[in-house]
């Protein structure tokens, strides 16, 4: 999966997020297999369609991105959770209505038949998929208009900072049939902070857009939380 980032010669179309067709737009072109630049609440990131594996392949390729990272998945809404998930322990659907929709990614059992690309395993061998509703009304309509939800993963090369508007984007080898929406600036300027859930068991993967001390104080009287360092 792990081509090196994508040739930058190519230019993608860049479309306001405040233009009214920008969502159908947008939705069409993940439907036919295009990567699309989407802004969120911390980062921008680039999308494909779950059903899409070569685009999905895609976004490993534009980030180089190391093959044995998946790829997270946004949702429209909390009911999008059906798509992916198994049903969420309930320390995760308390982090959920505290935090969603926000910058928080919870990694929570996956349901069968997910992409490769977008699931993990635990140390019980568990798969496992990395889901979050961002708190950007365009891109959860784009989102909405594919089925509930993306994979998405943050639009910059692996190991260099994450693009905080559309401008760098231009730069990072998307290809003229691709899509970038500009949203403007991000008003978060952090990843979302990562949380992996099972059963009672809570470890924070990584600190980003919200604080660990708002987790724990959010799962009070729920179950400990154990901080471990390192990105996902």
């Amino acid at each position: 999966m792990n081509g090196g980032p994508a040739d930058s010669s190519a230019a993608a179309r860049v479309v306001s997020a405040a233009d009214g067709e920008t969502v159908a737009l947008a939705a069409a072109a993940l439907q036919r297999g295009a990567v699309v630049a989407l802004p969120t609440d911390t980062v921008y990131g680039i999308a494909a369609h779950l059903r899409r594996p070569d685009a999905i392949e895609r976004l490993y390729s534009i980030k180089g991105r190391p093959a044995n990272k998946a790829i997270p998945i946004l949702l429209a809404d909390a009911s999008g959770i059906n798509l992916v998930a198994e049903e969420l322990p309930p320390p995760a659907r308390i982090l959920a209505g505290c935090f969603w929709p926000g910058g928080l990614t919870l990694v929570v059992p996956g349901r069968p038949g997910l992409p490769q690309p977008v699931t993990s395993s635990d140390e019980r061998g568990r798969t496992t998929v990395a889901i979050r509703v961002p708190d950007c009304a365009v891109t959860r309509e784009v989102i909405a208009g594919v089925g509930g939800a993306l994979a998405v993963t943050s639009a910059n090369a692996s190991g260099e900072p994450p693009a905080l508007a559309a401008a760098p984007l231009t730069d990072l080898g998307l290809l003229p049939s691709d899509l970038i929406v500009d949203g403007g600036p991000t008003p978060g300027n952090k990843p979302s902070t990562i949380v992996a859930v099972a059963g009672k068991d809570i470890t924070i993967l990584r600190e980003g857009a919200i604080a660990i001390g708002e987790i724990e104080r959010a799962l009070a009287g729920v179950a400990p939380a154990r901080v471990q360092r390192g990105a996902v």
